[in-house]
């Protein structure tokens, strides 16, 4: 597990829960849950930190981040004022029970806030399957550039996640750890030749 990302995210069915594992397990990333009153772990804070990746993300609730992750959000304000999280590399991720569910309105939030904080935003850079032949198990079926986005209906339980978009989201993880190695090793070149 890296230290140099960190997945924040808060559930609260389980699902957004499953996803972020499986982002984490792409990125080989520490997991912190944002729990049910809208509270970092201990600690949180300062893995946020020290990391030099944050992946957030939140369900989908009436097309916005939940109360809790917003919560989060106004928290950082403190954060803001020193801009403690500038030139980290942020990407985000949501997941709702429509296929649309106006998840972007979601990720557009999580993106405005990593601007206001200075950070540098990463989206999926994966292409759509978008032809005929393409199938819920494909990645990134739901055509999401700006971040991760999932759906799960809303009757499905946490085990009945469709693998395509678990597989997307293991993906998308490991994306955003080859952009922080990538930097990590440009720095440690560039050192070398100091």
């Amino acid at each position: 597990m890296s230290k140099n990302i960190v997945v924040v995210y808060h559930s609260g069915y389980g699902h957004t829960r499953r996803v972020a594992e499986a982002v984490a397990r792409g990125a080989q990333a520490a997991l912190l849950p944002i729990d049910e009153h809208g509270n970092l772990p201990a600690a949180g804070w300062d893995a946020i930190a020290e990391a030099r990746a944050v992946i957030f993300g939140s369900p989908t609730y009436l097309a916005n981040v939940s109360w809790q992750f917003k919560r989060f959000i106004d928290a950082s304000s403190a954060v803001w004022a020193k801009q403690g999280w500038k030139n980290k590399l942020a990407a985000g991720f949501t997941n709702s029970a429509g296929i649309n569910g106006d998840k972007l309105m979601t990720l557009q939030t999580l993106v405005a806030m990593a601007q206001q904080h200075g950070m540098l935003w990463a989206g999926t850079g994966m292409m759509p399957s978008n032809v005929k032949a393409s199938g819920r198990e494909d990645l990134n079926y739901l055509a999401s550039f700006t971040g991760l986005m999932t759906a799960t209906p809303a009757d499905a339980g946490v085990d009945e996640m469709h693998p395509g978009d678990l597989r997307t989201a293991e993906a998308f993880g490991a994306r955003i750890a080859n952009i922080v190695h990538t930097q990590l090793s440009a720095q440690e070149d560039t050192c070398l030749t100091c």
